[in-house]
């Protein structure tokens, strides 16, 4: 390995590096992967991932109606404060098109849409398997087409001779190698794991966060990025982050652990009051606010409540649910004021409409409101059939935001306004070029796909065209 010049080396082993490194072997390049994990865990957050959102035309055996452009960009710009740069969000948008094609053409494989209360036939495509199949089926393409991947390979260092990157420095257990390469594509995710990078902007409410991905998505490479001069982009507070059930593991809990009991009851932080809106939405353009939603509680912990009216309308909870007779014996197991709970949930049941029951529709925006405080403006059911359920809730850390700049070439930018010669960027590394505080459903594979392509194929053709 360091006694050659690769065309490119791809740092990162999910979603946005294959698809990289796929890409530059289409061009013709010599391609090594470098993964920090074992075989067994490769892959990042890719792993926990289901399924992608793209630009479609009429329904298919994947879809079950299109999703036109115009529809897509309306919807990302509804989530957070919108597309932090309109230009390259635009070009996510528009490359999406082609984007299940490609995936296919290199061993994706679909399965047909989903139906219930996620609102993802339309407009998501989902992976046969999961995250981790697809990856599977990823890395057998991209061996069997001749791309060398090196795992338990941990980047430490990137060695610079002005704005050209030369070589690398990875460690690994029988030593330390130096891998050169013409071009590099930096794909290693965020820094969602490394809890004192996170203290610099939350402080110490980052300690109550827990870690959807693996502990290896800790900003090694991009901290190594922004020292050597890189730009930045995205908001230094920016994450895509979820309620997961408290009970979950500090790190690599994954979509198992996410809780989508949200829009059907109502949520109080430890103080026994409600916060925010649970039916501002539908989920795949909610859920992942409600993350940050706690984030911003007393001790970053929230509790979700419902009764056995809505009980089966939602994935069930990964380590079960608290049940009682009252809402007071639930949230006395929740550890939180019972007496509290339960005049706040009679509170709410007030405000809800007699006939909503009636009038709900669990697969779409029903207008079923409730004029509380705060309002719900969907969903809106009285709580009030026993037995009742509920569950302590944490913010789930996806990714982080803040990241690297990047040109409509996936070239990384650096902060004295010169790009480098030969490094490019794809993935959650530089989401934040695309978002700015929201999220919504599948759009983070969109990023590492289209990015992935677009990293791959110039890193490449680098120095060639």
């Amino acid at each position: 390995m360091q006694d050659r010049v690769w065309d490119v080396v791809v740092i990162g082993g999910g979603n946005a590096a294959l698809v990289s490194a796929m890409s530059a072997r289409d061009e013709g390049a010599q391609v090594l992967v470098l993964e920090r994990s074992d075989r067994l865990f490769r892959g990042g957050n890719s792993r926990h991932t289901r399924n992608i959102r793209c630009v479609h035309g009429d329904g298919s055996d994947w879809n079950t109606g299109a999703y036109a452009q115009e529809e897509l960009w309306k919807d990302l710009c509804s989530v957070g404060t919108g597309p932090s740069n309109p230009e390259l969000a635009m070009l996510t948008v528009e490359a999406s098109r082609s984007v299940p094609d490609w995936m296919v053409a290199h061993g994706a494989r679909f399965q047909r849409p989903l139906a219930g209360t996620l609102h993802l036939g339309r407009t998501n495509t989902f992976f046969l398997g999961g995250g981790k199949a697809l990856l599977n089926s990823y890395y057998r393409t991209a061996e069997a087409r001749g791309i060398h991947v090196l795992y338990e390979a941990r980047v430490t260092e990137l060695e610079f001779q002005g704005t050209r990157c030369v070589a690398l420095r990875v460690d690994r257990a029988d030593g330390e190698q130096v891998i050169k390469a013409r071009s590099f594509v930096m794909a290693s995710g965020g820094f969602e794991a490394n809890i004192d990078w996170l203290r610099r902007y939350w402080g110490d409410a980052a300690l109550n966060y827990l870690i959807r991905g693996p502990r290896t998505n800790d900003g090694t490479v991009l901290a190594a990025l922004l020292a050597s001069g890189a730009a930045t982009a995205g908001d230094e507070r920016g994450f895509h982050s979820v309620a997961v059930d408290a009970r979950s593991p500090r790190f690599d809990g994954g979509i198992a652990t996410r809780v989508d009991s949200i829009p059907f009851g109502v949520v109080l932080n430890n103080r026994a009051e409600r916060f925010y809106d649970e039916g501002e939405d539908i989920w795949p353009k909610r859920y992942a606010i409600w993350g940050r939603n706690i984030a911003m509680q007393p001790d970053q912990i929230a509790y979700a409540f419902w009764d056995s009216q809505v009980q089966g309308r939602f994935l069930p909870p990964m380590y079960g649910s608290f049940s009682a007779p009252t809402i007071a014996g639930v949230a006395d197991q929740l550890g939180i004021d019972g007496t509290a709970a339960e005049a706040t949930i009679t509170a709410f049941n007030r405000c809800v409409s007699p006939d909503a029951r009636e009038r709900v529709d669990p697969a779409g925006l029903d207008g079923v409101s409730a004029a509380a405080t705060p309002p719900k403006s969907n969903w809106a059911l009285p709580i009030d059939t026993a037995p009742f359920y509920g569950i302590p809730l944490r913010p789930g850390i996806t990714f982080t935001y803040l990241g690297v700049k990047v040109d409509a070439s996936a070239r990384v930018q650096r902060a004295d306004g010169a790009p480098f010669d030969n490094v490019f960027a794809a993935g959650e590394i530089m989401s934040g070029n695309i978002l700015s505080t929201g999220y919504m459903a599948g759009f983070g594979m969109t990023i590492g796909t289209v990015w992935g392509r677009i990293a791959g194929r110039k890193a490449a053709r680098n120095g060639r065209d």
